[in-house]
């Protein structure tokens, strides 16, 4: 059973996380999910250098509906447990490679494992990676504040799409989409983040 999430700020949260996984004394998966730019991969990357996104398991988008494409359904999370498995087991593993220059899998790369492994994404506490995580992280940040840093972030060049296709994308697929598992999701957390300053990061 998953105790009540402790809810922590943003600057404070890398912290916190690497107090338990010390704590614990093993080798530690953690998951870190949130909506879109809530800051999940920000704060993955100041937990561990071993990074797994679930971008990388997305469908090819071609093949696939946009109204489907950021379902859980529609990634290979069969193929992302079996691949934390075995970095929880101590072995390194190849993992797909998905780029947003062409919205489909382009290869594998070879990612070896670590004492921390983090997996980020939208979907990164689904019933399938979730079984072999042992600290769950929501991250949580108003949607308004999302919705800018989404923005800063295209603008930035992260992704090649006009802002008119990712304001509609954002509202009409990402948010719906990640909203029918978001309560699941945070009470699955075992700390629930808050990042909801502009002045704070949120890829």
């Amino acid at each position: 059973m998953t105790p009540t999430p402790r809810t922590v700020n943003f600057a404070d949260a890398a912290e916190a996380i690497l107090a338990l996984v010390r704590a614990r004394g093993q080798r530690t998966v953690i998951g870190v999910t949130g909506a879109v730019a809530a800051g999940k991969s920000t704060l993955a990357r100041t937990l561990s250098e071993c990074v797994v996104s679930t971008d990388n398991y997305l469908p090819d988008y071609h093949a696939t509906a946009e109204h489907l494409r950021d379902l859980p359904e529609s990634s290979d999370l069969e193929r992302l447990a079996r691949d934390l498995a075995a970095l929880r087991s101590g072995c390194g593993t190849n993992i797909p490679l998905w780029t947003f220059a062409e919205h489909r899998r382009i290869g594998e790369q070879r990612v070896e494992t670590a004492d921390v492994v983090v997996v980020e994404g939208l979907h990164a506490l689904h019933a399938l990676p979730r079984q072999h995580i042992d600290i769950a992280v929501f991250v949580d940040a108003p949607q308004p504040t999302r919705w800018q840093r989404a923005v800063a972030r295209e603008q930035a060049g992260d992704r090649p799409w006009p802002i008119e296709y990712l304001e509609k994308f954002f509202h009409t697929v990402a948010e719906p989409t990640f909203a029918l598992h978001a309560d699941g999701y945070r009470r699955a957390a075992h700390f629930v983040v808050i990042n909801d300053s502009l002045n704070t990061p949120g890829s």
